[in-house]
């Protein structure tokens, strides 16, 4: 009876034994187990065979699901069938006011593609615009104001239709091309120079058998493609007519930052001044394959509108690409409660927030995706910085690095679980795991006592009565009421000046829900000026400052303040960022007398407690 072949093992070793196992029971080929013979070449050449097909079949079937392709023409195939349009690059965006100090006509056109010129690093870059701007003096100046200017090149590609090419593709010729910036039209033939614009079609169901609109796709290569309509949803192109594409193709990132600008002439003028509103920034490269994965399911369930808050961390990064995280919450989760108001907070990749501009543009953008009277509102993020007291112990005869040199891996891996773990929304500092990662930064570490206090730096409004409210969203330590109140409690800040006291002030509470200012007499003693400048929830984390009306501060012009938390593990909250104050931390290690050869008694060595 014959031996029935397995089938179900992919691995080369394991194929080729399930083959060996079959030819034992014929009689025809019987050196089928001896390496030298052919029978054993032709086996290894079936097993290699099978193997190969094994494997180009587990590659297909993952490429067959969004959640395991790995090519970024099968993920964005996917992306397709869910409605989801991968971001393309982004130019970066400078904002300029252009005068014409000169002119004397009765109007002035700043045409599109107007080029402008800036350095970064020694290298030049382009900016151009991208529409067509006329204006009238004003009070004699010939002034185009809030002129958006794009980086890169303007660059135009035509089509000519021909309905009986099926491989024809109107492509936007360049994977930097910003598809933003693209601006569509149809011209009738080569004879006929009437000329129709098309729009980007966003919401299917708004579309009519009329509508002049086109669609947009990435294509296999990473190059976009434009198509149209069928005459039943938008309006169909027909044998003859002109593709026009214009769009900006851009060095993405290179130029962000960019804010001194210059341009030979407009509209004939060649004395003109630029002056810059705001400095470039949003150049990003094409969406990510991890980004696509991730957004575009997101987006499917969205359906187009926002109506819960994930809907808008979806949206928003579409809407602005310079986005690095999105923080959203509903008005009744706001502090203190605002109906009807949906709050957002930007993370942009360069770290800079938002202007009002941005945010008015941004907010504009988002209109066709709210739900009835809902308003979105922007917030800035605020930075909350976690302060480390590291003191560590290790085994000196383990290890041949110095404590300056274990102190730097330290620091280093302190500085890694920041980037990797914190500098984020929604983020949790973790004490007991950044602790682990510091045990483990040398063989030789054998204990550590990590101490955490929380800071934020207020930019008070000089010489001007106000209130300041500090939160720190999370509780804060006091054990007890009138905690150490005679050393100042939990709260320490840097030194500031109020109007009618000459005095260096500083803040610190009482333990008593109590923010109070003093100053120092002799270099040591608290001089108390006002026992209530201001509250402290210890349960919230909130600091309010009523009335203050500072007149200058001891650091550049902010107040840093320090507080003591209640845990030492912090959650951020709403637009709250964690971060570690990585330039603060300090560092101590000393050499565990026990495992060295000494003894715990008479020879100094000592247990630390972390109190407060």
């Amino acid at each position: 009876m014959s031996q029935k072949l397995q089938v179900t093992e992919l691995d080369f070793d394991l194929i080729k034994d399930n083959l060996k196992t079959f030819l034992k029971n014929q009689n025809e080929f019987t050196d089928y187990n001896f390496e030298g013979s052919g029978m054993s070449q032709i086996v290894d050449l079936l097993a290699y065979n099978t193997h190969y097909l094994a494997m180009n079949a587990n590659f297909a079937m993952n490429e067959a699901f969004l959640d395991t392709a790995t090519l970024r023409s099968s993920v964005v195939s996917h992306a397709k069938k869910l409605g989801y349009t991968p971001r393309s690059a982004r130019a970066p965006i400078a904002y300029v006011d252009v005068t014409l100090n000169s002119s004397v006509a009765a109007s002035a056109t700043l045409a599109k593609g107007t080029r402008f010129t800036t350095k970064i690093d020694g290298s030049t870059y382009g900016f151009v615009t991208n529409t067509d701007l006329s204006v009238t003096p004003s009070n004699g100046i010939m002034r185009f104001i809030n002129v958006p200017i794009y980086e890169g090149t303007l660059v135009t590609s035509r089509y000519t239709v021909d309905l009986n090419n099926i491989e024809q593709k109107f492509l936007v010729t360049d994977t930097r091309a910003d598809t933003t910036t693209l601006q569509v039209s149809v011209q009738n033939s080569t004879s006929d120079l009437t000329t129709t614009v098309y729009t980007l079609a966003t919401d299917i169901t708004q579309v009519t058998s009329g509508a002049n609109v086109y669609f947009i796709q990435e294509g296999a290569d990473g190059k976009f493609e434009v198509y149209f309509g069928d005459g039943v949803v938008g309006s169909a192109i027909s044998n003859g007519n002109i593709v026009q594409l214009q769009y900006v193709v851009t060095n993405k990132t290179k130029a962000n930052g960019a804010n001194l600008f210059s341009t030979t002439s407009v509209d004939g003028e060649t004395d003109v001044t630029v002056a810059t509103l705001i400095a470039s920034r949003g150049g990003a490269e094409p969406e990510s394959i991890t980004s696509i994965k991730f957004n575009a399911p997101l987006d499917y369930s969205s359906q187009g509108r926002a109506v819960t808050t994930q809907d808008y961390k979806t949206i928003l990064p579409q809407v602005y690409a310079a986005t690095k995280s999105v923080q959203v919450w509903g008005g009744e989760d706001n502090d203190p409660p605002i109906y009807g108001q949906v709050f957002l907070s930007v993370r942009t990749k360069s770290g800079v927030n938002l202007t009002q501009a941005q945010k008015n543009s941004v907010a504009n953008d988002l209109k066709k995706y709210n739900v009835a009277s809902i308003r979105p509102t922007f917030v800035n993020p605020e930075v909350t910085k976690v302060k480390l007291k590291v003191d560590f112990k290790f085994d000196s005869k383990t290890t041949t690095k110095s404590v300056g040199d274990i102190e730097t891996l330290i620091r280093q891996t302190i500085t890694n679980y920041n980037d990797s773990d914190l500098q984020n929304f929604d983020v949790v500092f973790r004490h007991s795991k950044l602790s682990r990662l510091i045990d483990a930064s040398d063989t030789s570490i054998l204990s550590n006592t990590t101490r955490i206090t929380l800071n934020k730096v207020l930019t008070p409004t000089l010489n001007t009565v106000t209130q300041y409210i500090i939160n720190f969203n999370n509780p804060l330590y006091n054990p007890h009421t009138g905690h150490n109140s005679a050393m100042g409690g939990i709260t320490s800040s840097t030194g500031f000046t109020i109007a009618g006291n000459t005095n260096t002030l500083y803040l610190d509470d009482d333990g008593n829900n109590n923010i109070r200012t003093y100053y120092l007499v002799g270099g040591t003693t608290r001089n108390y000026v006002d026992e209530t400048a201001g509250t402290i929830d210890y349960e919230t984390g909130k600091i309010v400052l009523t009335d203050l009306n500072i007149t200058s501060t001891s650091t550049g012009n902010t107040i840093s303040i320090d507080i003591l938390p209640a845990s030492n593990d912090i959650v951020s909250v709403r637009n709250q960022i964690l971060e570690i104050d990585t330039g603060s931390v300090s560092i101590d290690g000393t050499v565990d007398i026990i495992v060295s050869g000494g003894s715990s008694a008479g020879t100094g060595y000592t247990t630390t407690q972390n109190t407060y």
